[in-house]
Formats: C-alpha cells, structure tokens, sequence
C-alpha cells in the first residue's frame, strides 16, 4: 500500500529526564506540529527517565487508527542511542503491529536545515535566563 494513503502519525522521540523543564521543547515541536498540520496525530515518547516510552506511544496511535508512523529522533548526534537502541525498539514495533508501518528517520542533527538554524543562533547569540 502507498504510505501516503495512510493515516499518519508522528512520535517525537528524545531521551527523556526527570526535569519536568527539560520537555518543554519537545512538546513545543509537537504543538507547533499540530498547529501546522491539523488533523495529522502527534505525541512525544522518550527513551528513559520519562512517559510514555515508545512503545506505549506506538500503541496509542494504532489505536487511534493510524497505519503509518514516523518515528523522529530529537538527537543531535547518531549516539548508540539514535544508532542502536531505536533501531532495535522499531523492529520490535514492526513484529508487534505487522499492519502498522513504521518510518525512523535520522536523527534531526544530521538535517542541514537544523545545522544551518543552530548556526545562526550561535552567532546571533541568545540571552540565558540563568545568566548572573
């Protein structure tokens, strides 16, 4: 089946900590997804420390009736993390929801668009709200 004739689905998927502070900017990317892309599902999972781990957030699009999910790393490097552990969490994705297809894309820090915004932001540089 083309997959874009299915429902579709995101997980945002980043490490996870037990700082309530430090979600802050995945569920920011969720929400600015929602507001882009109405209608489209979207949710945050994490790989410790945090809730939902992925494979409760999997299960909670299929059972909203998504048939394909992306699966986006919030990492900005491809650690054994982004390398070894997500790869191994989606294929036991795949053998537990064999009607649900699932894309991993690359971690976001291998995206030139996200190089190139890290970039200005270095230059322009940003005020902390933790400077003295």
């Amino acid at each position: 089946m083309n997959p874009s004739a299915l429902p579709h689905g995101i997980i945002l998927f980043a490490h996870g900590s037990r700082d309530p502070l430090w979600h802050r900017p995945i569920e920011a990317v969720a929400e600015r997804i929602r507001v882009s892309a109405p209608g489209r599902s979207v949710t945050c999972a994490y790989l410790e420390l945090s809730q939902p781990d992925l494979p409760t957030a999997a299960a909670s699009l299929v059972s909203q009736g998504v048939q394909h999910i992306r699966i986006v790393p919030l990492f900005l490097g491809m650690g054994k993390h982004a390398r070894e552990d997500l790869p191994a969490i989606t294929f036991a994705l795949r053998a537990q929801h064999p009607d649900t297809e699932f894309e991993l894309c690359s971690a976001v820090g291998e995206c030139p668009l996200l190089l190139d915004t890290l970039c200005t932001i270095a230059l322009q540089g940003t005020s902390s709200p933790w400077q003295a």
